[in-house]
């Protein structure tokens, strides 16, 4: 599982050009899905998103996490995280995980960041069309791969 954290004052999706979701100060994450992911890659996923240290304290220290500031996350499935490139110039996307295994997955990951952050979720909706707006404060901006814990 692969995810992009963005750390942003406020950020909104926009689904099919219709329905809106947004959220303060807190952290967007973009997640993608390998076909061999498991509950352990949701789990070092979720575990990571709420306890990274990636809000300033008194002193301009990143000291606080999403848990301690009671920020808000807006969670975005995103197939392209897994685009390879290696040949020519349009990007192959056969590493990510099919819809049939993604969306359980998907699913999965939205329940246990509910049980971490209750009632501070929002989401995408799974492979719909989808514009983000977000003001991305810092900039800080991570990169999770639960296959290469480090």
């Amino acid at each position: 599982m692969r995810a992009i954290i963005q750390r942003v004052s406020n950020a909104q999706v926009r689904i099919n050009a219709i329905e809106e979701r947004s959220i303060s100060r807190g952290l967007v994450l973009l997640v993608g899905i390998d076909p061999a992911d498991t509950e352990e890659d949701i789990d070092y996923i979720v575990k990571k998103t709420v306890q990274m240290r990636l809000f300033s304290d008194e002193e301009d220290k990143m000291n606080h996490s999403l848990l301690t500031i009671e920020g808000e996350l807006l969670c975005v499935s995103q197939f392209t995280l897994f685009a390879q490139t290696k040949k020519g110039n349009r990007p192959s996307f056969i590493g990510a995980a099919k819809p049939e295994i993604a969306i359980p997955l998907y699913n999965k990951l939205i329940e246990k960041f509910e049980i971490a952050l209750p009632n501070k979720i929002k989401t995408g909706t799974f492979g719909a069309d989808m514009q983000i707006n977000l003001t991305n404060d810092g900039p800080v901006t991570i990169i999770l791969d639960s296959k290469q814990k480090q």
